[in-house]
């Protein structure tokens, strides 16, 4: 495993601003940065994740993110799995508050000790720090703006979008 090869893992339903920003950052700390579209069984999806990841490559496409930057899926196995699969020995994820942390240290204590893949926690940027997927999804079903908050791409698909689809 590598630590030059880092997984950033999410829903990305949808992708925020947020997301894109822990992306740009990952991947100009990393030679090879894998944005992986993970199946949450504790979430019910809005977005069906070939929808997400064709997102994520429009967004990545339009901000210039620049560095060798893949967008997957994963849902079979532990994220581990496909670090190792991928020879990634770093995870990225973007920390918003004390609340990420303590949902994602245990996570990543265990996803060392299975196989001593790294996670490596970045801060928000403060203008995304309030800014979730879950609460783009409510104001968008209410028929609110998100384009604030949302890649232009995904703001696009959402006015298309009707409340029932959210």
């Amino acid at each position: 495993m590598s630590n030059r090869v880092a997984v950033v893992p999410g829903s990305f339903d949808p992708p925020t601003l947020g997301h894109l920003d822990i992306v740009r950052r990952a991947a100009a700390l990393y030679d090879e940065t894998h944005v992986l579209v993970v199946h949450n069984p504790d979430k019910e999806g809005m977005l069906p994740i070939a929808l997400r990841m064709q997102l994520l490559e429009q967004a990545i496409a339009e901000a210039g993110i620049t560095g060798r930057v893949i967008v997957g899926s994963w849902s079979v196995g532990l994220l581990v799995d496909y670090a190792q699969e991928v020879g990634a020995g770093v995870l990225v994820k973007g920390i918003r508050s004390q609340q990420d942390v303590a949902y994602e240290t245990p996570m990543a204590v265990v996803n060392n000790h299975l196989a001593g893949v790294e996670t490596v926690f970045l801060l928000a940027d403060p203008a995304n720090s309030v800014v979730s997927s879950s609460l783009v999804r409510q104001v968008a079903s209410l028929g609110g703006d998100v384009s604030p908050y949302v890649p232009g791409a995904v703001s696009q698909y959402l006015k298309g979008a009707t409340p029932s689809e959210f």
